[in-house]
């Protein structure tokens, strides 16, 4: 099967997920959240860099709960950020106020 290549819209969706997940991350090391969420460092990494843009659902879930962040959080701050004027901005604030 032929994977076709990321739209822009994907792609800044998944630079997005993955501030908003490093910044709700705060001081926690990446080692402490990605065995938390059973995933491996380097994949929480690559979501968090990008490099991934479209991880699965249940690893989003899981990296969330190891977050102490609701889906609901999270997808409404990436909402607000694709929908609005200083977007990324709104969503980065989003995610300091659901983190706090």
């Amino acid at each position: 099967m032929v994977r076709l290549p990321l739209t822009a819209a994907e792609l800044e969706r998944g630079q997005l997920l993955g501030a908003l997940l490093r910044r709700a991350r705060k001081d926690r090391s990446i080692l402490d959240v990605a065995v938390a969420a059973e995933i491996s460092p380097e994949t929480l990494r690559k979501i968090e860099t990008g490099r991934i843009a479209t991880p699965a659902f249940s690893t989003i879930a899981a990296i969330a709960a190891a977050l102490g962040l609701s889906l609901d959080e999270v997808w409404a701050a990436i909402n607000l950020s694709l929908g609005a004027a200083g977007g990324r901005t709104n969503a980065i604030q989003q995610v300091d106020r659901i983190a706090s």
